[in-house]
This record gives structure tokens, sequence and C-alpha cells, in this order.
């Protein structure tokens, strides 16, 4: 099966009041989302993941709240193979005036069928 290869820019966006971290794309239009444990993915059309919700973020990502309301660069990265989704969040939060990095990966199986693909999102 062929896979899928997509490269776009993208925006972030943290509600801190109820704790949800949003990655998506800004140049892809939003068809429908899969619920999964502590995160909803959005789906294209074609079958791209073009965004992420991230429900409890902070305790997920062992970061603060306060953190995670300034993202200076970040990317993420979906793969979809056989069945299984693999993100790679690539992301930078300030600490004490310091830069540092975080890369998270988060691997889940997904029961909706989607086409073999990757995609790669950044600001």
């Amino acid at each position: 099966m062929e896979n899928k290869q997509l490269k776009s820019k993208g925006e972030v966006d943290y509600d801190y009041k109820q704790d949800i971290l949003f990655f998506k794309t800004s140049e892809r239009d939003y068809a429908k989302s899969i619920e999964l444990e502590n995160l909803v993915l959005d789906v294209d059309k074609e079958g791209f993941i073009v965004g992420i919700q991230i429900f409890e973020a902070s305790k997920f990502l062992n970061i603060s709240r306060n953190m995670l309301l300034k993202i200076p660069t970040w990317q993420f990265e979906a793969n979809v193979r056989d069945g299984r989704i693999e993100f790679r969040l690539m992301f930078q939060i300030v600490v004490r005036n310091k830069i540092i990095e975080k890369n998270p990966i988060i691997m889940q199986p997904i029961s909706e069928p989607l086409p073999n693909s990757n995609l790669i999102c950044e600001a």
C-alpha cells in the first residue's frame, strides 16, 4: 500500500482552563474526528491526520500549564501504518529564560481504517 506524504505549516493553541493542547495544520480542512484515550485526532477527507488535541496535557506531558501557554517552536509528525498511529511531538518551552526541548512519542492502535500516511506539521 502506498504511503501518502504531506508537509504543512500549522498552529498551536492551549486552553489553560480546560488543559487541552491543540496542534493543527493551517492548510487542510477538517472532515472528522477520531477519539482515543486522552487524544482526539482530526482527519481530513483524504485520510491525513491534520490535528491532535491532547486532554489533560500538563499531566500527560508532565509540564506545567503556564509553560504550555508559550510554545515558541514546535513540530508534530503523524505516521499511520497498518492500523497504528505514531505521533512525534517536538516542541520547546521556556523555563527560567532557558529553552528546553521536549520530544514525546505517542503510539496508539486505531480501529478506524485510515490510509498509510505521513504528515509533518510545523510552526
